[in-house]
């Protein structure tokens, strides 16, 4: 599933890359913060704190490209992509699904078979994306 199209996966990669200040593939606290105050935006440190905290999926203590996409999906920071918000989503990018199309979707990310995509299905589909996009198999 290559939920995001290449043009704007590769937007955010920029955007990612930009504020990647040690280009060591990862945001730290202090790179979020300058992220969000580069769009306007004038968060509290414990705002910054628990922000981050919910995009550290995987507890690494900084933030990974596919932790920043996971994100943008999981909109009530469960931990998970339920059906409806991967729906709205995709709508919200101009890349509105059907009922097919996304049941399809789900069925091939959700490999443990609970109706949701966890973070590290999330970090499979993003792998097989971007092996597919370089020619690679995985």
């Amino acid at each position: 599933m290559s939920s995001l199209p290449e043009d704007q996966l590769n937007q955010l990669r920029e955007i990612f890359t930009r504020f990647d200040l040690d280009k060591d593939g990862s945001l730290t606290h202090l790179e979020v913060a300058a992220l969000l105050r580069s769009l306007g935006l004038k968060p509290t440190g414990e705002q910054i704190h628990k922000l981050f905290k919910n995009m550290d999926s995987d507890g690494s203590g900084t933030v990974e490209f596919n932790e920043l996409i996971f994100q943008s999906f999981d909109r009530d920071g469960s931990g998970f992509i339920t059906p409806a918000e991967l729906a709205k989503s995709m709508t919200k990018m101009g890349q509105p699904l059907t009922y097919r199309e996304l049941s399809e979707m789900v069925r091939n990310a959700d490999t443990d078979g609970d109706g949701v995509i966890s973070f590290k299905e999330f970090q499979g589909i993003m792998a097989r994306s971007a092996a597919d996009s370089l020619g690679f198999t995985l």
